[in-house]
């Protein structure tokens, strides 16, 4: 069957609270008065005429992109205030997990925290009064879930709770530290290691071995670095900086036709203050010049393709993990005019080669139709059926099609889905997987839709299943969940990769 490709709605990041998205659709449809034919939708292009794009505030080319500016921080700040204190008042009903979890968190104090960010003082104040109005009842003897701020401690991905270094992390780094300064680094033993997660400490290296950004050989690797930083300030010079100059017109609009646009800096202008809205650090003009840089570079060095919504958020790890190889504190508020211009240059170039190595690998997702993304929409239908047969039924039950959630899933990498800290921890172990990032991210998804299976089936309305689809309740998701997500979907490739008659690449 043929498909076509449609708006991905709901495309927020990060994940908000599904409640408190119906309430902004209901808000937004009482403003917009239109009429409902019915109390819930019976098929997706009846949803689609009801229901607005969380990030819809008219960014047609025919508009001007001053308004739709405002209208999105305006839009980014209700969200941002409203979702916090959804956050807050679930932060009071969240309980460890009795075997595992209590352990781990027999250290962690029930009392308000050391605040540390923004975010945090936000929520703290609301928490407080939480742990004073919410008494413990039957579990008494467990620990609160230590609140996870919405989108604070980036580079703390302990959602557990559990001491930030213990003795096997301390163990584990070290064997990183060994493997990374040998004078051939051996890259499977290094894959193997990354795996289960890259210590954060050794993760800005490791990822540029990783992605083949760097040699293996450490002699190879200060000149290497050198060159390829300097080749991309050339690209820079030569496209960025003379884009308005007069002699240079024709190239550009030449180029332009090429990549189908008209002009690729004006998607990438509406998008970039939509990567991750909520987090000061993206907020900041700086930040926001370095993404609009990377990705003009690569949409003119990608006539295939050029821009595509949704390459944005794939910038947003590398950044994050490079910046914290000079920024000891969370990078979440961090103000990055403080780094030298040498390190945000730094920043930039290893943020653009790394992200156009990943790129490399699933181009197919963004050429003309964005065909690689069909063909793992369709290959995620069939093993899903395969898999968990009474799922796949209940979305033929309701006429839900695997395109109107999975499409983003497959477009962002699951970004929009999951915390960023989150996302960095997945990515260490698809770029210790052969080829992680298109073929194991399949897996990933089926594991992550199964996940889910109880409150799916507990759904039963077309417009119900795509709000629970697109809004999945993952904000306090940290390392745990996020190791077993990998652990089943590790299972499910081993089960069905290469079985004759279960789905085959």
């Amino acid at each position: 069957p043929s498909y076509s490709i449609q708006p991905v709605y709901g495309a927020q990041h990060p994940p908000l609270d599904p409640r408190l998205t119906k309430n902004f659709i209901k808000d937004r449809s009482k403003a917009n008065a239109l009429p409902m034919k019915s109390k819930k939708a019976s098929s997706f292009h009846e949803f689609a005429r009801n229901t607005s794009d969380a990030w819809d505030i008219g960014d047609d080319e025919d508009e001007d992109f001053s308004s739709s500016s405002s209208s999105l921080q305006t839009l980014n700040s209700k969200v941002a205030k409203a979702t916090a204190a959804q956050v807050l008042e679930n932060h009071s009903k969240l309980r460890a997990k009795p075997e595992r979890a209590q352990a781990a968190l027999s250290d962690v104090p029930t009392n308000c925290k050391v605040i540390k960010s923004s975010s945090e003082a936000q929520l703290s104040r609301t928490s407080e009064e939480a742990c004073v109005r919410t008494p413990l009842q039957k579990q008494q003897s467990l620990p609160l879930r230590p609140i996870i701020p919405l989108v604070a401690r980036i580079s703390d991905q302990n959602a557990s709770g559990a001491p930030p270094m213990t003795v096997r992390e301390k163990t584990r780094l070290e064997k990183f530290r060994q493997l990374l300064s040998s004078h051939n680094t051996d890259l499977d033993e290094l894959r193997k290691c990354s795996w289960p997660g890259v210590p954060r400490e050794v993760r800005p290296v490791t990822w540029r071995l990783l992605s083949g950004y760097l040699p293996a050989n450490m002699e190879r690797r200060k000149l290497t670095l050198q060159r390829k930083r300097e080749e991309y300030f050339g690209f820079i010079q030569q496209y960025y900086d003379s884009r308005n100059e007069e002699h240079h017109q024709d190239t550009y609009r030449q180029k332009a036709r090429l990549v189908c646009v008209t002009h690729p800096l004006f998607q990438i202008h509406i998008d970039i203050p939509r990567t991750n809205p909520l987090i000061p650090l993206f907020q900041q003009p700086l930040v926001q010049e370095i993404f609009e840089r990377i990705l003009f570079i690569w949409a003119i060095r990608h006539p295939a393709s050029g821009y595509v919504q949704g390459i944005n958020d794939l910038v947003t790890p590398f950044f994050v993990v490079f910046l914290s190889e000079y920024v000891e504190e969370d990078v979440e508020n961090f103000d990055v005019t403080n780094l030298s211009q040498d390190v945000l240059r730094s920043i930039e170039a290893d943020s653009f080669w790394c992200m156009s190595k990943l790129l490399d690998g699933i181009q197919d997702n963004y050429t003309f139709a964005q065909p690689g993304i069909q063909k793992k929409v369709k290959a995620l239908e069939e093993l899903v059926s395969r898999i968990d047969e009474q799922v796949h039924n209940h979305f033929r039950k309701y006429e839900v099609e695997y395109l109107q959630f999975a499409f983003r899933w497959m477009n962002n990498l699951l970004m929009r889905e999951l915390p960023l800290r989150c996302t960095i921890r997945l990515w260490d172990t698809y770029q210790s997987e052969p080829e992680g990032f298109s073929h194991f991210h399949l897996y990933v998804c089926a594991a992550f839709l199964i996940k889910w299976r109880k409150e799916i089936l507990d759904e039963e309305d077309f417009q119900g299943l795509l709000m629970l689809l697109q809004n999945l309740p993952t904000i306090h998701w940290g390392n745990e969940e996020i190791g077993l997500l990998l652990a089943e979907a590790y299972r499910l490739k081993y089960m069905f990769a290469d079985a004759p008659n279960h789905y085959r690449r």
